[in-house]
């Protein structure tokens, strides 16, 4: 299991890297003013459908369904399962592509009440372009969740990377274009066809690509509808409550939209890299151990993964907190994009940071549920947070402009992830072992020990690099880099001893395959 964590996350890493690199070319081509949020609008509705109907509800019902298939029919019975999954989804996604080319001007003032003629004429015009992505993009995430439930977890966890460099190609190539937001659109349809051939072509190889078949419902697919049907409240939830980010953004100045935007891309590095890379292999570990019989074993490996999670989160919590601006100001600080919109992406930075740590856990303790079949109990704990969280944003909009949308955001996700603790304790599916509980305290204490040193850093080094002529800010960003490096590495080796990381040795020496 850790070493598929590992892997996924390796390639989470280098799709974020990549994802930064296009990030700086955004913000220094597009800046963050009517053109950028424009292109924000268009590229945030594809994907607020993807998450509703793909990626987030389908890989909840679909793995956990697959994995049983395959393990109670063999082979042949799941490839006749996912053949019927494939023709239905494929369906579906082309009525909705056709629903939203036909009336995209609608969706957008829905959508985006808040913004002028220039900028709602441009979304509409981008959104037409973003939005085929959708159907690509689904295919991807069936073809990822076989994948997965097969052991297999690199193409899918690749796919992403080529969004980044396909979209840094088309915006080298802007002259081609009428404007930026146009190679941008492009850019994010062109990487759909190539993340589709990639992964297809992995599942191709294993002789499990799924086919046109007749629809014929049966026992299996009437489970997975079952299971479907709660995954997809509760995917919609979470997007009703960024929907509500971008409704309620369009109705701010201008800059709002990308400054959501630039603080949520760094506020993803260790979600992505970290929660999701976990909640995605810790699912079907969770489920082939349950399935087993293996409850003991299901549990430790849960265990393991949330000390793997906070162990690797921490750190990115700190820094996000301490120095948002500074971080804003050396990765984005170029071109159009200026001081003060580095300072208001930081700010709200600093206000998602509040939620990290529940935010990378939210997968972790969701897997408890998801992966005994149960996708109602998630619901329940989200449609609390969400309720809670949209709120909030009406709340603390006027007073506290995107940071309080932010806020709102970390606040929901603590209900979350609270909600989901109790339910599960109270039904007696977690227990944390001794050792987890024992390292919890000494990860908050090496962090502690992380937040000091940064402090005594900016005092430190502050009068010394602010009087170089040029990178100011990506020399303290680098310097401040190592320190926080040297001194975390270092407390977590005074703290933990050997047979701490022995115990994660011999957990990945143990694991079994899936399939």
């Amino acid at each position: 299991m850790l070493s598929r964590i590992l892997t996924v996350g390796g390639l989470t890493l280098v799709s974020r890297v990549t994802g930064f690199a296009r990030d700086i070319m955004l913000a220094a081509i597009l800046g963050a003013g009517p053109l950028a949020d424009a292109f924000f609008v268009a590229q945030r509705l594809p994907n607020h459908f993807r998450a509703i109907f793909a990626e987030g509800a389908f890989n909840a019902a679909f793995v956990p369904a697959y994995s049983r298939v395959l393990g109670q029919g063999g082979p042949q019975v799941a490839g006749r399962f996912a053949d019927r999954i494939f023709t239905l989804l494929f369906a579906v996604e082309i009525i909705l592509l056709a629903f939203a080319l036909i009336f995209t001007p609608a969706v957008i003032s829905v959508l985006a009440p808040g913004l002028d003629p220039e900028r709602f004429a441009l979304s509409t015009e981008l959104t037409r372009v973003t939005f085929p992505y959708l159907v690509l993009i689904s295919l991807v995430t069936l073809y990822g969740g076989i994948l997965n439930s097969l052991g297999r977890f690199a193409s899918p966890a690749a796919a992403p990377i080529l969004l980044n460099l396909v979209m840094m190609v088309t915006l080298g190539l802007v002259a081609w274009f009428s404007n930026a937001g146009y190679a941008a659109a492009w850019g994010v349809l062109i990487s759909g066809i190539l993340q589709a051939l990639l992964v297809g072509g992995d599942a191709w190889r294993l002789g499990v690509l799924p086919r046109f078949a007749a629809f014929r419902l049966d026992d299996d697919l009437r489970r997975f509808f079952r299971a479907l049907g709660p995954a997809v409240l509760g995917s919609a939830g979470t997007q009703i409550a960024l929907l509500a980010d971008t409704m309620i953004a369009s109705l701010l100045p201008a800059g709002a939209l990308s400054a959501l935007y630039y603080a949520d891309r760094l506020n993803q590095l260790p979600i992505g890299v970290i929660g999701i890379a976990v909640g995605t292999v810790l699912l079907p570990e969770m489920a082939g151990r349950l399935a087993r019989g293996d409850e003991s074993g299901a549990r430790a490996a849960q265990d393991r993964a949330i000390e793997l999670t906070l162990l690797l989160s921490l750190p990115c919590f700190v820094a996000f907190l301490l120095v948002p601006d500074l971080i804003m100001l050396a990765l984005f600080g170029h071109g159009a994009f200026t001081a003060a919109d580095a300072h208001a992406a930081g700010a709200t930075l600093a206000a998602y940071t509040v939620g990290l740590v529940p935010f990378v856990l939210a997968r972790t303790f969701s897997a408890t549920f998801l992966s005994r079949g149960d996708t109602a109990t998630p619901v329940k704990a989200l449609a609390v947070s969400v309720v809670v969280n949209v709120g909030f944003k009406i709340l603390l909009m006027k007073p506290l402009a995107q940071v309080g949308l932010a806020v709102a955001t970390s606040i929901g996700v603590w209900i979350n992830v609270a909600l989901l603790l109790w339910f599960a304790l109270r039904a007696g599916l977690i227990a944390f072992d001794e050792r987890l509980k024992t390292s919890t305290w000494k990860l908050l204490l090496a962090a502690a020990v992380l937040a000091v040193a940064l402090k005594i850093g900016q005092l430190i080094l502050g009068p010394l690099i602010g009087q170089l002529p040029r990178f100011r800010s990506e020399t303290m960003l680098a310097a401040l880099a190592i320190i926080g490096l040297i001194t975390y590495v270092g407390a977590i080796l005074l703290l933990f001893d050997r047979k701490w990381f022995a115990a994660f040795r011999g957990s990945a020496a143990s694991a079994q395959p899936i399939a």
